[in-house]
């Protein structure tokens, strides 16, 4: 049963308890979220109609009634043969645990649980349930301290078969009223008299009556009167005494007649006023049940004259010798009329003992041994022999096939009643390991606990892949999985084993801006690190472009998850000069196609390309170079494919603003030809410089004269800084 689901609901957590009749089991309710105890019916009654007919019946009953100091009934149920009845779960300790464990109690306890008792008893009478099995295994003590009486209902349902099967009325004789005994009907007296005997044995520690069997203690109940309480423990107050003297009396017309009275009794007996009342005393002379002495048999000659005197004196004169012979026969008739009743008296108990003894006696079974057997063989060698079987444990037992008996709860040869109950232990199949789990472990570490467990070395092998989440060599994965059942001898095991995360070509970041760099490192699964972004002045790159990375250069080899450090440029040193260099370039004849390239270095790289040009007639072009003062810049032009002139401009002249003005090769600028033309023409008067211009012009002019060779000066345009 332990794992079964019951009703679809109500899961078995274990076994708490069970008597003749039935089984308890803890279980949760998962529909309500709570803890129930379920009472199952013992197998060999579920064939017994009117015994489930019953059963169903007042426990259906007992479920009508609610009250604070009874375990409440929430369900009935059956499922397939399974008949059950689902109460309430009540953490603590039965009635009987207790007294084992402490009694005599304190006075003022056993007064306070009686009175919880029978306040539940009244609740019951009133709904016309009688218990008739109160006893201190049905009574249960809450943590709390509150009492809950159980089984309400259960035992009207014992019927006489189960009388001698179950042996549960016979575990309860103790605590049996005299009409209980007896096998006539009972009633709500019969609960208070079980309730007094549950009081005397809180108080005392002891049973009021004691026998070597049943019998002898069911006649003791019917015949003998029990030692008083206050002989055993003097510490019992006389008002106390009282309720369970009145309680117990045989005749139930002398005990209490309702729970309700007995439970004001016993809510008062400790009052001040009541503990030094005085003793109750009875005429046990009325006790037809009590055991007698039969007096002698005396014959009544002079009460028989004395009653019949007058009329013999007038018949005796007439007639005396006629009637000497009647005298003689009337003195003799009357003994024996009294040795016919005391015959007739003496068959009546005998017939009363034989009633006794069918009723109660059960035959005694020798238990054989089922070690061994499977277990339908050994429930039938045990129903056999008039045994039942009751709760079978299933567990796994080294030599044992499964299915196989290996332990008994009574051992061969002992001797128990025809009904008795037998535990049988069963092996079950061996128990598969479950599979751990070794994520996280080294493949060492994982290897050696399987060695361990009993897997063969070779049996285990591992796979290598990457993995964004674990480190190199730890495990990432196993096959079989974890909590998969296995066999140590024959099992084949495959670890899969971090090689850490995937390496990859890293991206050039140089040349992009900051923010650009910076998403790119989060799309590949990078960091960037802390302090991860670092200014230079640069040359090559303008102010928030990228100039480094580290630690991957572009086109390396990446990992995931590695902090990157970028450096980025803060714009152009302090000390840099931007000029704009001005640069003539003239076709190879006027009118005529060329192809210009002009090609030029400076502080940001040489061969750096500015563009080409298709011209027909001679231009300038305007060139921006950046000058360090260990960087010259260089300006070549390359005409139709072949290198037509180069110019260089110096820092120093370029900061001076003394930068020559270029002169195109085959133009000869000689003296005379600069004297002819006009200075003011050529320099500009606002600036004092020579007009690029005006030089320009007088080229275009100097050709078409076909003039002399000549030298001019002129001054570019300069900025300084990164302006």
């Amino acid at each position: 049963m332990i794992g079964h689901e019951l009703g679809g609901r109500y899961q078995i957590i274990e076994r708490i308890g069970g008597g003749g009749m039935a089984l308890v089991y803890k279980a949760h309710d998962v529909l309500l979220n709570r803890n129930v105890a379920i009472k199952v019916l013992r197998q060999q009654f579920v064939n017994d109609e009117e015994f489930i007919r019953r059963f169903r019946r007042e426990a259906q009953s007992a479920a009508s009634l609610s009250h604070p100091n009874v375990v409440s009934v929430y369900d009935v149920g059956q499922e397939d043969d399974i008949h059950y009845i689902v109460m309430e779960y009540v953490e603590g300790q039965n009635l009987n645990e207790i007294i084992k464990e402490r009694a005599p109690l304190q006075v003022d306890e056993a007064i306070r649980i009686a009175s919880q008792i029978a306040d539940a008893l009244d609740h019951a009478h009133h709904n016309q349930i009688i218990h008739r099995d109160i006893k201190p295994h049905n009574i249960l003590i809450g943590r709390n301290g509150r009492v809950k009486v159980t089984d309400f209902g259960i035992a009207r349902a014992v019927t006489s078969t189960t009388i001698t099967q179950t042996g549960s009325v016979v575990g309860s004789v103790h605590y049996f009223s005299p009409e209980h005994a007896k096998g006539v009907a009972t009633g709500e007296k019969s609960d208070l008299y079980s309730l007094g005997i549950v009081l005397y044995q809180m108080l005392t520690g002891r049973l009021p009556f004691l026998g070597e069997s049943p019998i002898s203690v069911a006649l003791k109940h019917l015949q003998e009167h029990f030692e008083e309480p206050r002989s055993v423990n003097p510490m019992i107050p006389q008002s106390v005494e009282n309720i369970i003297l009145k309680s117990m009396r045989k005749n139930p017309g002398e005990r209490y007649q309702s729970a309700k009275e007995m439970l004001v009794d016993l809510e008062t007996c400790l009052l001040p006023e009541r503990r030094m009342e005085s003793k109750l005393l009875f005429d046990d002379g009325d006790d037809e049940d009590s055991t007698r002495i039969v007096p002698a048999i005396r014959p009544q000659m002079g009460g028989s004259a004395a009653r019949g005197g007058s009329k013999l004196s007038r018949e005796a004169q007439a007639d005396e010798d006629r009637d000497e012979v009647k005298k003689g026969t009337s003195f003799w008739s009357k003994p024996v009329l009294w040795v016919s009743l005391t015959v007739l008296l003496l068959v009546a108990m005998a017939g009363v003992v034989w009633y006794v003894n069918k009723t109660f006696t059960v035959p005694d079974v020798t238990v054989p041994s089922v070690l061994n057997m499977n277990e339908a063989d050994a429930a039938k060698a045990l129903q056999d022999k008039g045994l039942a079987v009751g709760d079978v444990k299933r567990e796994y037992k080294e030599g044992f096939d499964e299915g196989i008996v290996y332990d008994q709860s009574r051992p061969e040869g002992t001797i128990v009643k025809e009904g008795a109950i037998i535990d049988l232990t069963v092996s079950t199949a061996k128990p598969l390991k479950k599979m751990p789990s070794f994520s996280g472990m080294t493949y060492q570490e994982a290897e050696a606990q399987l060695v361990q467990a009993g897997v063969d070395k070779d049996r285990i092998s591992q796979v290598e892949e990457f993995s964004d989440e674990e480190e190199a060599g730890k495990i990432i994965g196993q096959s079989p999985d974890e909590g998969t059942e296995y066999v140590p001898a024959s099992v084949s095991i495959t670890l899969k084993v971090s090689k850490g995360a995937k390496e990859f070509s890293m991206k050039n970041l140089i040349g992009m801006k900051q923010e650009e760099a910076e998403a790119l490192i989060k799309e590949l699964g990078l960091k960037l690190a802390k302090d991860g972004i670092k200014t230079e002045p640069s040359f090559e790159r303008e102010a928030g472009e990228v100039i480094d990375q580290w630690p991957f250069a572009p086109n390396s080899l990446a990992t995931p998850g590695t902090e990157m450090v970028l450096t980025v440029s803060s714009g152009y040193p302090p000390e840099a000069i931007k000029y704009t260099f001005e640069v003539p370039a003239a076709p190879v004849e006027e009118g005529k196609n060329s192809k210009i390239r002009i090609v030029y270095g400076d502080a940001r790289g040489d061969n750096r390309e500015w563009g080409t040009k298709t011209i027909n007639a001679t231009q300038t072009f305007s060139v921006e170079l950046v000058l360090a003062p260990n960087k010259n810049g260089a300006v070549s032009v390359i005409r139709d494919g072949e290198l037509f002139d180069t110019y260089l401009v110096s820092y120093i002249d370029a900061k001076q603003g003394t930068v020559p003005v270029p002169q195109l090769p085959g133009s000869q600028y000689d003296e005379n030809s600069y004297n002819e033309w006009d200075e003011g023409e050529i320099e500009n008067p606002e600036t004092g410089r020579i007009d690029q211009g005006a030089v320009a012009q007088a080229v275009k002019a100097d050709k078409k004269n076909k003039g002399n060779n000549g030298k001019g000066k002129g001054k570019g345009k300069k900025e300084h800084g990164n302006n």
